[in-house]
């Protein structure tokens, strides 16, 4: 699997990260799927509120209200067009999945929900501009992978 991140959106996140401080937020991913195995993030959805400096858990319904909206900007294209996964922050640890980050998406894509793989992408900012960020990718029936990032 290969994810871009394109600047714009990794500038909004940089943005939000400073606005946090020490405490975590996060959200969900959307994509666009540029040809198999290959995708784009193209929007996030982000809760600056719930997050504390060691933990993130996101609201079902506010991220359930900015991917129905995502889906009517881009014509219910679901085959283009579709969720890709989490992200959150971790402001005071490093910028890869923790345990329990591990044991949240396993859940997710061995559910019941018909989520064949989901994307972890785990960011912090460094002195109030570098963005450091680890990407996993978590697969049905499958161990999770690292996934490169590219701008």
């Amino acid at each position: 699997m290969q994810v871009s991140l394109p600047f714009e959106v990794r500038n909004r996140i940089k943005a939000l990260l400073r606005t946090a401080g020490r405490r975590e937020i996060g959200g969900i991913l959307m994509g666009e799927q540029l040809e198999p195995g290959r995708f784009r993030i193209v929007d996030f959805s982000v809760d600056t509120i719930s997050g504390t400096a060691a933990h993130f858990v996101r609201s079902p319904e506010h991220h359930g209200e900015a991917l129905q909206a995502f889906f009517e900007r881009t014509g219910y294209a679901f085959g283009r067009f579709n969720y890709l996964g989490e992200w959150h922050s971790h402001p005071c640890f490093p910028a890869r999945p923790s345990q329990e980050d591990v044991q949240s998406m396993e859940e997710l894509v061995h559910g019941e929900r018909d989520i064949h793989f989901a994307l972890l992408l785990i960011v912090r900012l460094r002195w109030m501009v570098c963005l450091d960020y680890s990407a996993t990718v978590f697969i049905r029936h499958g161990n999770p992978q690292p996934v490169a990032v590219s701008s």
